[in-house]
C-alpha cells in the first residue's frame, strides 16, 4: 500500500442563506479543501469562512473554478471560446487567491468542477486554456485532474505540476470516466463500500467498474464531494480505513 494519500472535498458551496454541505466538519477529516470561487457556487462571506477555517488546520486551499453557472452548479456544459475560459479561471482565482492572502494562507492548486472538469479530461482546446489561465496568473499552482486523463499530460508538458485524482462516491466507467449523475448508481452513498473501494485503489492500484469490471488507477488524492449523501461519515470512513492499513492522509503540497 502507498504510505501516503491526499483526501479532498468540495467546500465552500453555500450561498448567502443556503447552506451546502459540512464544512467545519469536513475540514476535521480532509487534507485538501477545493474552495467554491463564485462562479458554480459560493459568496465572499462563505469563501472566506471557509479559507480561514481551512487555514487555522493546516489544510491546503486549492482554486474549484467552474463555468459562470450558478442556476445549474457548474454541472452544465457551455461552449466558451479558450479567450472567455482562460479569462474566467483567472478571475476565479484571483479572487480566491486574494481571500486567502487575507487569511494568512495562500492557494496552492487549482481543480475545475463539475461539467468543467468533465470536459477539459478530453478536451484539448478547453484543458489548454485551463492550463494557461494557470500559468499566466501562477505556474507555480498545482493542477488537479481526473486519473488517467489526458489533461494531465498535456498540463505537466507545457509545465505544471499535477495531481490525479480518483473520486470515493462516484462510480466509474471502464474506460475510467465518470458515470453520469443522470444514471442510476452514478453517486455511491455506502460509507462502508466507499471505504473498502478507496482502501483497494491504494493498496492494489484498481477501483471496480459499473460493469462489474476493474480499472487499473494510480491516483494522489481522492475527493468526496462535500455535497454527497453522508460526504462527511463518508471521508470520516475513507479516513479511518486507510490510516487501520498504515496509509497516512497528508496533502500534496504543505499549507504554510
Amino acid at each position: 500500500m502507498a504510505t501516503t494519500i491526499d483526501l479532498n472535498s468540495d467546500l465552500g458551496e453555500g450561498y448567502g442563506a443556503w447552506a451546502m454541505g459540512d464544512d467545519t466538519a469536513m475540514l476535521a477529516i480532509v487534507s485538501s479543501a477545493n474552495v467554491a470561487c463564485g462562479f458554480h457556487a459560493g459568496d465572499p462571506l462563505t469563501l472566506r469562512t471557509t479559507v480561514r477555517e481551512a487555514a487555522a488546520r493546516g489544510v491546503a486551499i486549492g482554486a474549484h473554478v467552474s463555468y459562470p453557472d450558478r442556476v445549474g452548479f457548474g454541472r452544465r456544459a457551455m461552449d466558451l471560446t479558450q479567450a472567455e475560459l482562460i479569462a474566467d479561471v483567472v478571475y476565479q482565482i484571483g479572487a480566491l487567491q486574494g481571500i486567502a492572502a487575507a487569511a494568512g494562507t495562500r492557494v496552492t492548486y487549482v481543480k475545475p468542477h463539475g461539467a468543467l472538469y468533465n470536459r477539459i479530461a478530453n478536451d484539448a482546446e478547453q484543458a489548454d486554456a485551463v492550463i494557461q489561465a494557470i500559468r499566466e496568473i501562477d505556474p507555480a499552482l498545482a493542477l488537479m485532474g481526473l486519473a488517467g486523463a489526458p489533461v494531465l499530460h498535456r498540463a505537466r508538458e507545457a509545465g505544471l505540476r499535477t495531481i490525479a485524482e480518483a473520486f470515493g462516491d462516484r462510480a466509474y466507467t471502464a474506460q475510467g470516466a465518470l458515470v453520469s449523475r443522470r444514471q442510476p448508481g452514478a453517486v455511491l452513498d455506502d460509507a462502508g463500500l466507499v471505504a473498502r473501494r478507496m482502501v483497494r485503489l491504494v493498496a492494489e492500484g484498481v477501483i471496480d467498474t459499473i460493469d462489474g469490471g476493474t480499472l487499473a488507477l494510480q491516483a494522489d488524492s481522492i475527493c468526496v464531494h462535500g455535497d454527497s449523501p453522508g460526504a462527511v461519515a463518508m471521508a470520516r470512513a475513507i479516513r479511518t480505513a486507510l490510516e487501520a492499513e498504515g496509509c497516512t492522509v497528508t496533502t500534496f503540497t504543505p499549507a504554510p
